[in-house]
């Protein structure tokens, strides 16, 4: 197919139903480059109350916008897509093991991530509201799965008749953001929520053990998306509450959403080269300065909080779709912290995080935090309370925080070694320090 198109809805800020904003096209057949083209509808342009769908890229503007990074997609439409675990889902669904960027957007659920929607007709459709309901989890997980098991099995059996429009629902409300863990998006008497499934390939209970590092990092003082836990049979379902979605009278308000790749214009692709060249948290402060200029003061100093936070418990899961900025309204901001796990490893002289923050590159370690913390907005002193703060509150708590969310005695054996690990606290200017792995050094647009 060598080009396709579609149109793209905005929900506006203090609305509940889509507008048409403009159309999007995709060409395939230029000697295997794909093109994107996206250009705003005149009519959406003339509206007061229009807005732009990211502050980095497809800024409100007559011209058309064209593009060949991302296989033709651009980063505001690309974080609306589904994200991994939607993605097998819909290649199941389509019986196709290589969908085209169009056609992941089309059918993808309406409820992703953000303000966006995409369809083949002028006329955006209505807004559809109906959510697998809380209560019906023990079905979902069941569903999840099957369809794992038959990612394992092809002669796993698989969903049929009742089960198979149930495995439906669960392709029509997924989320485009987060990973390949099976989740859900289930709706309470108050609000939407991300349902999160455990995964036979767990070294621990993963809903217990995430509820429980979202509670420790409000306890640092950490702005967290709201989570509460829940057990169906025997299975523990983590519950996060969407953040870009608020209920009302006549149904949900969308907050645009945008993800740290996109704003840093970084891919994470498999087979993009050198995909990490441009994750970095001093490059995300940067953009967050100019997008966020309304709260940048405290927004710049959060993100420096959360780097130390997962410096100190070893979540090498930091990359940049695990981060954002929202726009409830026509301002952005840093959105609530999400998918902090521990990674417990056996190093102890270092541990890198997923992206560069300092002058030793992706360093997880106290003086490289140090070295660019202005660039946070935070002075060395104030730097300095900060981790010292931090240190003292996960070394003494994580241990009775993850006790009270359930974790269990073994499960918290295997994730102790997380926790402020050794080489945190070394001096990196002190010459003995070997910090010369060619691999983990910063490039030269980090170093500053």
């Amino acid at each position: 197919m060598p080009s396709e198109e579609c149109f793209v809805y905005i929900t506006l800020p203090g609305q509940t139903e889509p507008v048409t904003a403009g159309r999007y096209q995709l060409d395939t057949g230029r000697q295997g480059t794909a093109v994107g083209q996206f250009v705003y509808g005149k009519s959406y342009l003339s509206r007061n109350d229009r807005v732009e769908f990211d502050p980095v890229e497809l800024k409100l503007q007559v011209p058309v916008f064209r593009t060949t990074k991302l296989r033709g997609n651009f980063g505001a439409l690309r974080d609306s897509s589904p994200d991994a675990w939607g993605r097998k889902l819909i290649e199941k669904r389509l019986g196709n093991v290589a969908p085209t960027e169009i056609q992941y957007l089309l059918n993808s659920p309406d409820d992703r991530a953000g303000a966006l929607g995409f369809g083949l007709n002028v006329e955006p459709p209505a807004p559809v509201r109906k959510f697998n309901r809380t209560i019906d989890l023990a079905k979902l997980i069941d569903l999840a799965d099957q369809i794992v098991a038959a990612e394992r099995d092809p002669d796993a059996p698989k969903p049929a008749g009742a089960d198979a429009e149930q495995a439906e629902a669960l392709l029509n409300a997924g989320t485009s953001m987060g990973g390949a863990r099976p989740k859900a998006t289930v709706e309470d008497e108050d609000a939407l929520w991300v349902a999160k499934f455990s995964h036979p390939d767990d070294r621990w209970n993963n809903p217990r053990v995430e509820h429980a590092m979202l509670t420790l990092a409000r306890s640092c003082g950490i702005s967290c998306a709201e989570s509460r836990l829940t057990t169906v049979g025997t299975r523990d379902v983590l519950l996060v509450k969407r953040f870009d979605r608020h209920k009302t009278e006549k149904g949900y308000l969308r907050s645009r959403m945008v993800s740290a790749l996109t704003l840093i214009d970084a891919d994470d692709s498999p087979e993009t080269a050198d995909k990490r060249r441009k994750w970095s948290y001093l490059l995300l402060a940067d953009e967050v300065r100019r997008a966020a200029t309304a709260s940048q003061t405290r927004d710049l100093p959060e993100l420096f909080r959360r780097v130390c936070f997962n410096a100190l418990i070893s979540n090498t899961d930091d990359h940049p779709r695990n981060h954002a900025i929202v726009a409830k309204d026509t301002a952005w901001s840093l959105s609530p912290a999400y998918d902090l796990t521990p990674n417990p490893m056996i190093a102890l002289e270092r541990r890198d995080l997923a992206m560069a923050f300092g002058d030793w590159g992706r360093y997880a370690n106290r003086t490289n935090l140090l070295s660019q913390s202005e660039r946070f907005l935070v002075s060395q002193e104030e730097a300095t309370r900060i981790i010292d703060g931090m240190i003292e509150t996960v070394g003494a708590s994580w241990y009775a925080v993850a006790r009270q969310a359930g974790v269990s005695e073994r499960d918290c054996e295997l994730i102790r070694s997380a926790f402020v690990y050794e080489g945190f606290s070394y001096d990196l200017n002190d010459p003995t320090i070997a910090t010369d792995d060619p691999e983990e050094l910063p490039t030269a647009g980090n170093r500053m």
